[in-house]
């Protein structure tokens, strides 16, 4: 699901060009400073992130969370997301594999989130495939208070009202036409956009933060995609700043891509040597390698 992340199975054919930050400035090393902690307080805190997402993805968000340190729930039925919410740190919105009821339900959980002040997350997978999901993103963000928007180019384009190009929920477009598009989109909204692809795009419309962790091979699992979304809601349970928590989460997730590709073959060993590097990568390896640029 949601290919068109390239830390999700997405299109683009990252290339992850560590030579671009290889002599580290001080503004990267403050960022990688960052992400350390934020990790640090992930795995102390252990947040409880609530997930309204989709099928194909459940079992491996949630050991996406698990490994990095969090703790997951699945619950979507509407009489009880109100009640799950409130017990929870951050909430995850993924419209993956959408219907009627499912958003009923992610508005009422989102409601019940901004009452009670916790950050909510959403990921329109496939936004501007179908008039359902433009709908629905579009309905979510006008009903609901959303922290951080973590999208592919096609999906924000989508949501900016811009002529989107998907193929079911792959990106066709370039991410330098959604960085323009995802800024204006951040100001309008009061959101925090996060376009991922080749080089992964932060902005609140008027901070830019640049990711450049990740590897190729993630574009060959689905779901991990769907997974940095829920990493971005585990990093904003502990990080009030939601540029900071967006971009600190993808650095620390790119990365585990990176130690997972150093020895798999192939995907079938990507998934779970990622799953065992999310888990294994320690705040100084994020702090030594997170690839995190202002501007």
């Amino acid at each position: 699901m949601d290919r068109g992340f390239f830390h999700g199975g997405g299109r683009f054919p990252r290339r992850l060009q560590k030579e671009r930050v290889k002599n580290m400035t001080m503004d990267n090393q403050t960022w990688a400073a960052r992400a350390a902690e934020n990790l640090r307080h992930v795995r102390a805190a252990r947040p409880l992130v609530h997930n309204i997402t989709n099928y194909v993805v459940m079992n491996f968000t949630a050991n996406v969370l698990l490994a990095a340190g969090a703790s997951p729930v699945m619950a979507h039925a509407e009489n009880e997301v109100a009640d799950m919410v409130a017990l929870s740190k951050a909430l995850v919105l993924n419209i993956g594999t959408l219907d009627d009821a499912w958003v009923a339900a992610m508005l009422r959980a989102g409601k019940k989130a901004n009452e009670r002040g916790i950050p909510v997350i959403l990921d329109p997978v496939g936004a501007g495939a179908t008039p359902l999901r433009t709908a629905a993103t579009k309905r979510l963000l006008d009903e609901v208070r959303v922290a951080v928007v973590r999208g592919n180019a096609s999906e924000i384009l989508a949501i900016a009202g811009s002529a989107a190009q998907t193929k079911g929920v792959e990106s066709t477009d370039s991410m330098a036409a959604a960085a323009e598009q995802g800024r204006a989109l951040a100001r309008e909204l009061g959101v925090t956009v996060a376009i991922t692809g080749e080089v992964d795009y932060i902005t609140d419309g008027a901070r830019v933060v640049r990711v450049a962790n990740g590897h190729s091979l993630m574009t060959c699992v689905t779901g991990t995609g769907c997974g940095a979304t829920t990493v971005i809601g585990a990093f904003l349970a502990v990080e009030s700043d939601p540029v900071a928590a967006a971009a600190t989460a993808l650095a620390y997730y790119g990365l585990a891509g990176e130690r997972a590709a150093a020895d798999a073959p192939g995907p079938g060993t990507f998934m779970i040597r990622f799953l065992d590097a999310l888990h294994t990568i320690t705040s100084a390896d994020v702090q030594q390698d997170a690839a995190i640029l202002a501007g």
